[in-house]
């Protein structure tokens, strides 16, 4: 197959399964459930429902790719923000706090992970290999006194699932104000004094580029 021929061919294989994917996102944003049959899937991707088993092995296999697109793409908007913070204590606390003010600029992603618990967030891609890494660089620098990154990455997890579900089920609450309180007592939590803890969590947060 000449190299045109076969770019165009990947390309083509590369928007069906994109397709399914963003198809899947919206299915786990709106309700949370998989239960949609492949054929609905297909439908609502508008690709072929021949085309299905092309790209993913079953429904399981589909959702997980959801999720982890969703994580990723979250991920990265975060890291934009966070680029050039190097103290690990600094960039926990801003990431949790960013995650609270970009709910509403991201809303598909913010329901996504409020429907996919503690367990995705913390093996998934995305988050959980840079907050593991943040973790991990904190203890290993004398940050952090947790000596276990698990426990700290966990942690960090939970309370951004906490905060996720304040915003999707109290939309009325002040996020960011909780966001902030949220990141002082997981500080405090990972070994920071209490008045460096507070001082990190009401830092001026870094700008959007």
């Amino acid at each position: 197959m000449p190299a045109s021929r076969r770019n165009r061919f990947e390309r083509r294989r590369a928007e069906t399964r994109q397709a399914g994917v963003r198809a899947a996102r919206q299915i786990l944003a709106e309700s949370g459930h998989t239960s949609a049959s492949i054929r609905a899937i297909a439908e609502l991707a508008d690709v072929g429902f021949g085309s299905f088993y092309n790209h993913f092995t079953g429904k399981p296999d589909l959702f997980d790719a959801a999720v982890a697109d969703a994580l990723e793409e979250y991920a990265q908007a975060i890291d934009e923000r966070l680029h050039g913070l190097d103290d690990p204590a600094e960039r926990l606390a801003a990431g949790l706090r960013l995650s609270a003010r970009m709910a509403g600029a991201h809303p598909e992603i913010m329901r996504i992970l409020c429907h996919s618990g503690l367990s995705r967030i913390c093996t998934g891609r995305g988050l959980a290999p840079r907050a593991r890494r943040d973790v991990e660089h904190g203890i290993a620098s004398g940050r952090f006194t947790v000596v276990d990154p698990v426990v700290g990455l966990v942690a960090l997890d939970g309370s951004l699932l906490a905060l996720l579900e304040l915003w999707f089920t109290q939309p009325e609450a002040d996020n960011g104000q909780a966001s902030d309180s949220m990141a002082e007592m997981l500080l405090h939590m990972l070994g920071l004094s209490a008045d460096e803890a507070r001082d990190i969590a009401r830092r001026t947060l870094p700008p959007a580029a």
